[in-house]
């Protein structure tokens, strides 16, 4: 392939071509050996719901969520695995890599979006399992009301995004440098998985739970994807702040990694 083809080097159209690159990559190593292959997608996020659906709504009384049950489940489950598998592997974005890393002349920092990209790539093909439940709650007795918030999924993905980014350009060169911060990483999103909004919703926390959760970035962008199903999500505060969260998260991650780029670099 020429380099016009693929642009002059260090130009963002060289840089887009890389990324891609990279991230079918990822893709192609992770289906490779697996008999399931795209299915692997959404197994997980899949059984997760199935368990929580299953505790919540025949074991036990539930009085978090709407009905049906299931679907605001899955609308957060999704995004929230494609939020954990990208931030688990942020840990080791550079150490898996470290020989490319040191030697090509592109941009570090592709090595943290092209795991945002590869995993978004599993996080839309993982949309039909929403699809199909949305139809077959509308055979049951509580079907889903779609409404004008539909619109505002792409803004959700798209700030789920901006929340990634800036939190692999942060975590990846620190787990370089500070090599517990791996496990310290996974524990943290043990507790951050039960302090967002995923089985239940903002409105379902207590008192000042409830005001404290907007400073929560992925509490904003839950409400997102689940408005369009469930019109009552709908919380100006909560989504203008996780907003606001995200971009700074951003900011904050650009300024750490043009900061730690040199010393991450010692460290490989």
């Amino acid at each position: 392939m020429t380099t016009a083809a693929v642009g002059a080097p260090g130009s963002p159209r060289r840089y887009l071509h890389s990324l891609w690159l990279l991230s079918a990559r990822d893709l192609k190593v992770r289906y490779a050996t697996s008999a399931l292959g795209y299915l692997w997608s959404v197994l997980d996020p899949l059984v997760m719901s199935a368990i929580y659906w299953f505790v919540f709504t025949q074991i036990f009384q539930r009085t978090v969520g709407n009905e049906p049950y299931i679907v605001f489940l899955i609308t957060a489950l999704l995004p929230w695995v494609w939020f954990n598998a990208t931030v688990s592997d942020f840990t080791r974005a550079f150490n898996k890599d470290a020989r490319l890393v040191r030697s090509t002349a592109i941009p570090r920092s592709i090595w943290v979006n092209r795991i945002v990209l590869s995993k978004g790539i599993e996080f839309l093909c993982s949309l039909p399992v929403l699809a199909l439940f949305v139809v077959i709650a509308a055979f049951g007795d509580h079907p889903v009301q779609l409404n004008w918030g539909l619109l505002l999924f792409p803004v959700a993905v798209l700030l789920q995004t901006v929340l990634l980014v800036g939190l692999g350009l942060l975590v990846a060169p620190l787990c370089v440098i500070w090599t517990d911060l791996e496990r310290t990483t996974k524990l943290i999103l043990r507790a951050l998985f039960y302090a967002s909004p995923v089985i239940y919703g903002v409105s379902d926390l207590p008192g000042a739970f409830e005001t404290l959760a907007a400073f929560n970035p992925l509490s904003g962008i839950f409400a997102l994807y689940r408005v369009g199903f469930f019109a009552d999500e709908w919380d100006p505060w909560v989504i203008s702040v996780g907003a606001v969260m995200c971009f700074g998260f951003l900011a904050l991650g650009i300024l750490v990694f043009r900061r730690l780029e040199r010393p991450l670099l010692k460290e490989l």
